[in-house]
């Protein structure tokens, strides 16, 4: 039988189980420091006054934020806001226009697995290209990174300023 159904195009969710304590998985997600370490260029946080985040300290919800990527012009740039995490989140962000960007850690047969959702994603033709199929290739990516980081393995990003992914 066909499955008629079509795609939900305003979501997506990423699980990858990672063999590390708990906390060790969600302390790389939480300051600058620890976030580009495996993704990004540059991750500057400011407080809602306006102040910027040390590198090592950790943001708070109604914090805003200014990423960058390795391989990419320094002009493609991500703004956004961290959220109060619903139950069961330890992050929640609003991804530029590219909808709110949830993480969590559960446990599956006594190991840790990382989920990570995307929702509210536009639906129009270059938001599905763009936002759902390129953020969903784009945090595979790089949550795998981050798995392969944690667990003493390399640094899998292209940091090479001469090789552009543009």
């Amino acid at each position: 039988m066909e499955d008629t159904q079509s795609p939900d195009w305003s979501s997506f969710t990423v699980n990858l189980p990672i063999d590390k304590p708990k906390d060790s998985i969600i302390d790389s997600w939480m300051c600058q420091d620890q976030l580009e370490n495996w993704f990004l260029k540059l991750a500057e946080f400011k407080t809602p006054n306006g102040e910027i985040r040390k590198r090592e300290e950790r943001f708070h919800p109604g914090d805003t934020y200014r990423w960058r990527w390795h391989g990419w012009p320094d002009s493609v740039e991500e703004h956004g806001e961290i959220l109060k995490p619903k139950e069961g989140e330890f992050l929640r962000f609003i991804f530029g226009k590219a909808g709110t960007v949830s993480v969590k850690l559960f446990e599956e047969n006594d190991h840790p697995v990382l989920r990570l959702i995307q929702e509210n994603i536009p639906t129009d033709e270059k938001s599905k290209l763009n936002f759902h199929v390129g953020c969903k290739t784009g945090w595979t990516f790089y949550m795998l990174n981050l798995k392969s980081i944690i667990q003493d393995g390399p640094d899998l990003r292209n940091k090479q300023s001469d090789l552009q992914m543009d």
